[in-house]
């Protein structure tokens, strides 16, 4: 019970936080270098301009726009924390409005929906060979 007061104290106490901190800490990624070098390559956007030092300081109403993968984040900075909670906790950091939510699920669903139509092309497991196999009518 402790660390979730400890928890909130911290993340009161922040008037402004690095952003590659930040990012690690609301889980976009799993390493601060990671978000570092998501920082550098111009994936991360603050109040709509581009962000290319992470040492930058986010502050609680900025609007960060977040680029990884084919996935975009367009979230409000809603509280500050040095440290890496749960995904819980790391969820009360930020809030995303249901516009881009919206867009973002409607984009995960055609990618997962082109995923299904057009399979990579990869070699087919045992059980999928035997039935080509079968298909074209040579012997098991």
């Amino acid at each position: 019970m402790a660390n979730s007061s400890t928890n909130k104290t911290q993340q009161t106490e922040l008037k402004e936080q690095r952003v590659d901190t930040w990012l690690w800490a609301a889980r976009f990624f799993k390493t601060r270098s990671l978000a570092s070098t998501a920082i550098e390559g111009g994936k991360v956007a603050i109040n709509g301009q581009p962000c290319k030092k992470s040492g930058k300081a986010v502050r609680i109403g900025d609007e960060l726009s977040i680029e990884r993968g084919e996935t975009k984040w367009i979230v409000t900075v809603t509280g500050l924390s040095k440290q890496r909670g749960s995904a819980t906790v790391a969820q009360t950091l930020y809030s995303e409005s249901p516009e881009h939510l919206a867009e973002r699920l409607k984009k995960a669903e055609q990618n997962r929906q082109n995923h299904l139509m057009n399979p990579s092309r990869v070699k087919p497991d045992q059980h999928t060979r035997i039935l080509l196999r079968a298909l074209r009518g040579k012997p098991v």
